[in-house]
């Protein structure tokens, strides 16, 4: 058996699979989300350790002897600092953290976006680690120079648990000091950040043995055999994994707390637009994809901090009998925004409000808002050449067959759902099976253990109205951008 851990960013997952595919027990641990200042987001990467202990604890009882290997999935471009005592340094920066704006445009403006893409293939952005790192060594010099080593989310659990220190092509092209296409660390940019070399994580691909679980934890979770630990890689590979997107052009949407259009590609594409990040896969291959910063998270922050209310049944009820009105949008821009518009000084906005309406027209908006958003960079991928006529959506958002629906209208394809909703974690176990040799590759993997359990079509009355209201949202933002850097 095969075990899956997910590193989120609100909790640990961990999943325990057969060979089959056949999930036997999932097991999660929630955690603190730490916001010193507005616009920062922090961990503290023990509470990631602890809470994955006590879930594996849990989740191997009676299939102790079972045990093959373990993988993971992680929270991408979160800064993990220890100090030669392995001690950690700070909190973890997450990946949605908007504190390193004049460090970004250091990067783009004086580095230039053109030397960028050729050293990484990407543009700096205020999420990703390179421009964290500048941060840390312009506010918090003592702490740079106590760093002995430099690490993502997931990497500080293959470390705790097996003691390599190690990570994968997926999440380090998320850093912006890896060169993505060659899949090596660019020594240019490790110049820049004054880093070295022996600083950093040795790199194996996703589905590559990077060493064996820790004697003391064997002992303790009662485990006699020895254990693999596999890379695993950034949580936006392995779920696509998780759903089977491997394939040349295939495409994933994923409704998690933040929110990702994912096209799996054959070859290395780079934007020049710099909309996008062109990225490795975790087959050994490349995609393209674009991340908003609240997807899910938006939906929560509107049921549940503003109206005290978790019952997503009778929410996404509401949206379905509500119709569709030309004259409501939302801008889903609560903590800035990453693609296509890269501002992180945008915020969120109603637009269109009458006193004729109601809190079902407001849900129904909202979660329109978060698709158009997404339909966005989904433009922006077709615009690159690639041809794609269905999705498939994983992520908490992916329950919802009337969100599955709303998704298929504005975009106008078809969309799949798969019979697991394990995402990530299970793409985690599969690159678990695949370092263990039980198959071949991931691709191999993915088809044996990946079913498909719902398509949803795009209806054409829906559709139509959909494409008249995207026209008038996707104008609402470069009306108002200016507006959003007013002191």
């Amino acid at each position: 058996m095969f075990i899956g851990i997910d590193l989120g960013t609100s909790s640990v997952k961990l999943v325990l699979v057969t060979k089959e595919g056949i999930v036997k027990r999932t097991v999660s641990k929630n955690y603190d989300l730490i916001i010193p200042k507005p616009s920062w987001s922090e961990q503290n990467p023990d509470d990631w350790y602890s809470r994955t202990l006590e879930a594996l604890r849990e989740l191997v009882i009676g299939f102790e002897e079972n045990i093959q290997g373990i993988s993971f999935s992680g929270q991408m471009h979160g800064l993990v600092l220890l100090d030669k005592n392995d001690n950690v340094l700070r909190n973890a920066i997450l990946w949605n953290d908007q504190r390193t704006v004049k460090e970004v445009d250091y990067l783009n403006n004086e580095i230039g976006i053109e030397k960028l893409l050729e050293q990484t293939g990407n543009i700096a952005l205020t999420g990703l680690t390179a421009p964290k790192l500048l941060w840390v060594k312009s506010n918090e010099p003592k702490i740079f120079k106590r760093i002995s080593k430099v690490m993502l989310p997931k990497d500080y659990l293959i470390y705790k648990l097996s003691g390599e220190f190690a990570s994968d092509v997926t999440d380090l092209s998320g850093t912006l000091y890896f060169d993505c296409e060659n899949r090596k660390y660019s020594e240019y940019m490790l110049e820049i950040l004054s880093l070295d070399k022996k600083m950093l994580p040795k790199v194996y691909e996703s589905y590559e043995v990077v060493g064996s679980l820790k004697k003391e934890l064997q002992k303790l979770l009662n485990i006699k055999q020895k254990v693999n630990v596999i890379a695993g890689g950034g949580d936006q590979a392995v779920g696509a994994v998780g759903v089977g997107i491997v394939g040349d052009g295939e495409c994933s949407i994923s409704l998690g707390t933040s929110g990702v259009v994912f096209v799996s590609s054959d070859k290395f594409n780079i934007d020049k637009k710099s909309h996008l990040q062109s990225y490795a896969h975790a087959n050994g291959k490349y995609h393209v994809m674009a991340v908003m910063l609240n997807a899910a998270g938006a939906l929560k922050w509107w049921n549940e901090d503003v109206f005290d209310d978790n019952d997503y049944d009778d929410f996404f009820k509401r949206v379905f009998e509500t119709e569709i009105e030309e004259s409501l949008f939302f801008l889903p821009y609560l903590s800035g925004e990453r693609s296509p518009i890269n501002d992180p000084y945008a915020k969120g906005v109603l637009f269109g409000l009458g006193n004729h309406h109601k809190k079902a027209q407001l849900d129904r908006a909202i979660v329109e808002g978060i698709t158009f958003a997404l339909r966005d960079s989904f433009e922006l991928i077709k615009e690159l050449g690639v041809d794609i006529s269905r999705v498939r959506i994983t992520g908490g958002g992916s329950k919802s067959d009337i969100w599955a629906q709303m998704i298929s209208d504005i975009f106008s394809v078809e969309v799949i759902k798969i019979d697991t909703e394990e995402g990530p974690a299970l793409g985690a176990a599969i690159l678990a099976m695949v370092g263990t040799n039980e198959y071949e590759n991931v691709e191999e993997a993915c088809e044996k253990i990946i079913k498909i359990s719902k398509v949803f079509y795009p209806k054409y009355r829906n559709s139509k109205l959909y494409d008249m209201k995207y026209s008038k949202f996707v104008k609402i933002y470069p009306q108002i951008k200016e507006l959003y850097k007013d002191k």
